[in-house]
């Protein structure tokens, strides 16, 4: 099969409308990392990511009648826009299906380019259902975004062109992998042409399905898909492209969601560019992959795959950066409740040490749990130091840098203990950013399910980030469980989390 694909690679007149993008190196990385890093600029494409290659490739090969009945595709974001300047360029109607949750910006992206929008579900497998049904409905051909060879070709255009800008000198290539059909194309070609170059695909730790597929030996469900990188957000890698990843991709990486933000900073730093989640997601495995392991002097590229950021979405990636980037620790400490023990606890981190955050309410006549950050430039050395120095002058303190509660939520609530709260529950979701979503959650509940915390912060996603509370009676616990399961949010019970019991935890 990778055979087959570098045939079709080398015949695909992807040029019509998509560009060829520079490949470039990124000097404040390379020297920081002391490798030389090199990226792929897919960013810079007309529609700000890869995606236009494989599309463009497929409508191509359709038949005539094909053309004419006028193709469907489903997609929230860069696939939608590739299939609509694709068949725009070729004079084919296209109708693109969108979740109801995709923002304004993109879906009047793709209007602008010709596409024909129909708003359908929360999800995209509910879109992609839609679009199958109105496909045969209506006699149009379904443009898959991965699970196809034609636009597998499309995305392997990519790696010829990597070839000849660099030559042989690369000596590990970095591809951002949700469906599989970027990584299934590159890395066909680069195996084919060049065997020795080290292929790494680069997932979300929650959206992992190739890296979970490879350790199984077989395509495996995902139950939950974490949204921050959405445009990797896929819970099952297509059946083509593991095919060919089982034979040509070496190694896979994972990386969290600050991990990621950090890398768009780099990126930015190094470009003045802003990439999309899912576009960094190459460059924040290349990261980790150099910090895991003693690598100096190679070549290492990665490919930045798309650009398509809502402005709204970088005052939470700017918040988790400092964290990505090991620049900020945050922590829960215990401190006396009395005059001067803010000032006393300042004096003990030194006055070099900038603290970014700190946020304390009354609860307590004899203690106070506060919630600081604290400026690290040295990292986990440095976190580590300022714990050991509390904790020799008996200052309980929780490291609550790695804790989504806490990032998510604590640092922008203020209150404190509840008083007199039984039975309280408490679990983080992902709800729609729709209207009527709180309303589903709400409606179905049980009169005696009262709620007793509730915190939400719109971070310019297609999902909202919410903290629920419920005071739930011990022997309801089982079907309140099975009541979360059937609203399809995914959901983390968070009553074990140290942030909430230090922080919101009631009080009896």
């Amino acid at each position: 099969m990778p055979q087959e694909i570098l045939r079709r690679v080398l015949s695909v007149p992807v040029y019509d409308v998509a560009e060829e993008t520079p490949f470039e190196q990124a000097p404040l990385l390379s020297q920081r990392l002391e490798n030389s890093v090199w990226l792929k600029r897919e960013d810079l494409q007309p529609v700000f990511s890869f995606k236009l290659r494989g599309a463009y490739n497929k409508l191509v090969n359709l038949t005539q009648a094909q053309k004419e009945a006028g193709v469907i595709a489903a997609s929230a974001g860069n696939h939608a826009q590739g299939v609509a300047l694709a068949a725009n360029r070729m004079g084919i109607q296209a109708t693109i299906v969108m979740p109801r949750t995709t923002p304004p910006i993109k879906v009047n992206g793709v209007r602008r380019l010709g596409g024909n929008v129909v708003l359908a579900g929360d999800t995209y497998d509910e879109a992609a259902a839609h679009a199958r049904q109105m496909a045969e409905d209506n006699g149009y051909t379904f443009i898959h975004p991965y699970d196809d060879m034609d636009v597998i070709a499309g995305q392997g255009t990519i790696a010829l062109e990597m070839l000849r800008q660099k030559g042989d000198g690369v000596d590990v290539v970095f591809i951002p992998v949700g469906g599989g059909g970027l990584i299934a194309g590159v890395a066909a070609v680069f195996k084919q042409v060049r065997p020795q170059v080290r292929i790494v695909g680069v997932e979300p730790e929650d959206a992992a399905c190739l890296t979970e597929a490879l350790q199984a030996g077989r395509r495996v469900q995902l139950d939950q898909v974490g949204l921050f990188a959405d445009g990797v957000a896929v819970a099952q890698v297509g059946e083509i492209p593991f095919r060919i990843a089982k034979q040509c991709v070496d190694e896979m990486v994972t990386v969290n969601t600050d991990e990621i933000c950090a890398a768009i900073k780099d990126i930015f730093e190094d470009t003045r560019a802003i990439a999309e989640p899912a576009g960094a997601l190459a460059v924040a495995g290349l990261k980790k992959w150099v910090e895991s392991r003693p690598v100096k002097g190679q070549t290492l590229a990665a490919i930045v795959s798309g650009a398509n950021m809502n402005f709204d979405r970088l005052r939470h990636i700017s918040e988790r950066t400092e964290i990505g980037e090991k620049k900020e620790a945050i922590f829960a400490v215990t401190i006396d409740e009395r005059p001067g023990s803010f000032k006393r606890f300042c004096e003990l981190l030194g006055p070099r040490r900038m603290i970014t955050e700190f946020n304390y309410r009354y609860a307590d006549p004899h203690q106070a749990v506060v919630f600081v950050g604290v400026r690290t430039e040295q990292g986990e050395v440095e976190k580590r130091e300022i714990m050991d120095r509390l904790q020799t002058h008996d200052y309980p303190v929780v490291d609550m840098s790695d804790n989504e509660l806490a990032k998510l939520h604590l640092r922008h609530m203020v209150g404190g203990h509840a008083q007199g709260v039984e039975n309280e529950v408490v679990y983080r979701f992902e709800f729609p950013e729709r209207p009527g979503a709180l309303l589903q959650f709400l409606s179905h509940m049980s009169d005696e399910w009262n709620i007793s915390l509730f915190h939400y912060r719109n971070h310019g996603a297609a999902y909202g980030r919410v903290l629920v509370g419920v005071q739930v009676p011990p022997e309801q616990r089982q079907d309140f469980e099975m009541y979360l399961e059937s609203l399809g949010y995914p959901f983390v019970n968070e009553q074990d989390n140290p942030g909430y019991r230090l922080f919101l935890q009631p009080t009896l």
